[in-house]
């Protein structure tokens, strides 16, 4: 729409624009001129903002889904179904879709509504196509072969937000209808350490209730900047997405691989300047190693705690304060596996080069196991999931959950405790322990008392699980 002005209002505009520009006074005369439109320029104009947001809308809306999946759990003691809703977003024709991790995870079904009423059930893409690290999962569709194509939406550039910008979030809280909120960039480089290693967080004031996770963060260009993950309600409206930076990595790793490559080194890092733990080093360059992991590439290649890396493979990194930490552990992570890597750092004021093989991630959660009659759950133990276990017993078997009430309860066996020994034989994967259990469920009425040593906090204990009782038929 053309800002029109007639030709009274522009002398009066460019009188007033003079008075205030010279400083001087200048006459105005109130006898109009020749009635003619001029045309402001496009700076000039006015956008209305309600139709920029409807505009932005109508890009992405059709492509946010209503995601319901059938989950096994194993946390309460036992094996059960639960059922969880959330969102996502398609990005292709074809029928890909954007969502969370933790709205996927263990899900046995995955049930999608689209908004022009079709459903159908997903897959993840290709051996996972999840990553727990990022909180990401791409799933597809299991569409017809001639079924019409779906609406999707594009990813945009997250790194160009500013604190300010107006955005949308998009999704189904609480399980109900789509919706959308709205609301500003709080920040657009937010550090939780304690929810991605690799990704640094969009803050945003639009509201993210349960069930949004997984939708569509939306700039007013109506371009994806951000996967929804976390909200908070504690003084006030506070939510995090993932931006579209890490989603764009994770996604083309995703595609090709089916499951996120990350590489291993167990390197644990630190920033330069450290303003929680009032730590500051002497430096403008590099990162500092806090510590390295037991048995890791970086601990064997003889890197120590405080030496200061200062590049990798010739590629200077640096992370002056924990937000440039996220993009340094992505890089160090997508290096080459089983490819040696020159890493230059300084050590006691001396330049140094030692050589690292970076190895697969490989899982990060271990398998889980119900064991009924025994009422609870046991999970494998895994070096990036339970490292408190792992630091006590590199291969094993811990207490996932403990059912109440039920047997495993009464013998006072508790959640984290590993179980070493039952009757005597030694338990050090999850197969051994379910050939245990099978023979003991089958013997159930000659003998229905074993001893279970556990080690708890580090101390050895002596347990009697007596499972005589079968509290599902009470």
């Amino acid at each position: 729409m053309k800002a029109i002005v007639t030709s009274v209002s522009w002398l009066l505009i460019l009188s007033v624009m003079l008075i205030i520009g010279c400083g001087e006074k200048v006459e105005i005369s109130a006898k109009p001129v020749a009635d003619k439109e001029i045309v402001l320029p496009p700076a000039m104009t006015r956008l209305d903002f309600r139709e920029v947001v409807q505009s932005a809308k109508a890009k992405v809306f059709p492509a946010v889904v209503f995601i319901k999946c059938i989950r096994e759990s194993h946390e309460s003691g036992k094996k059960i179904s639960q059922e969880v809703v959330g969102s996502g977003v398609l990005i292709s024709p074809d029928g890909e879709l954007l969502t969370n991790w933790h709205v996927v995870d263990k899900a046995t079904e995955i049930r999608c509504l689209l908004y022009d009423g079709r459903y159908y059930t997903a897959k993840p893409v290709g051996e996972k196509g999840t990553d727990k690290d990022t909180d990401l999962a791409l799933i597809k569709l299991e569409m017809p072969e001639d079924a019409d194509p779906v609406p999707f939406a594009t990813l945009g550039d997250s790194e160009s937000l500013k604190e300010g910008d107006f955005v949308m979030a998009m999704g189904a809280p609480w399980g109900l209808s789509r919706s959308v909120s709205i609301g500003i960039i709080s920040c657009t480089r937010r550090f939780l350490p304690s929810n991605s290693e690799y990704s640094l967080w969009l803050q945003t004031d639009a509201s993210i209730s349960p069930g949004n996770s997984g939708g569509p963060l939306v700039n007013t260009a109506g371009e994806i900047i951000g996967i929804n993950t976390r909200g908070s309600f504690i003084g006030g409206d506070m939510g995090f997405a993932i931006p579209a930076t890490t989603i764009g990595r994770v996604v083309e790793q995703l595609r090709t691989h089916g499951k996120m490559n990350w590489s291993w080194t167990g390197l644990q890092l630190q920033a330069l300047k450290d303003f929680n733990r009032n730590v500051y080093f002497d430096a403008e360059t590099g990162v500092i190693v806090a510590e390295t992991d037991p048995e890791s590439p970086a601990r064997r290649a003889g890197l120590k705690a405080r030496d200061r890396i200062i590049s990798v493979n010739g590629q200077p990194l640096t992370a002056t304060t924990e937000e440039d930490l996220p993009m340094v552990r992505t890089y160090i992570g997508l290096l080459a596996k089983e490819q040696p890597a020159e890493i230059e750092f300084v050590r006691d004021g001396e330049i140094m080069k030692v050589t690292l093989t970076p190895r697969e991630k490989g899982k990060v959660e271990g398998e889980e196991f119900d064991c009924p009659r025994w009422d609870m759950t046991v999970k494998a133990i895994n070096q990036f999931d339970n490292p408190q276990l792992y630091f006590h017993r590199k291969k094993g078997v811990f207490v996932y959950g403990v059912k109440y009430p039920g047997n495993a309860q009464n013998a006072r066996l508790s959640e984290q405790d590993i179980i070493l020994k039952i009757e005597g034989e030694k338990v050090e994967t999850l197969d051994g322990l379910k050939n245990i259990h099978a023979n003991a469920i089958e013997n159930v009425e000659t003998k229905h008392k074993m001893l279970v040593t556990v080690l708890r906090n580090g101390l050895m204990r002596q347990l009697i699980l007596d499972f005589s009782r079968d509290y599902e038929k009470e």
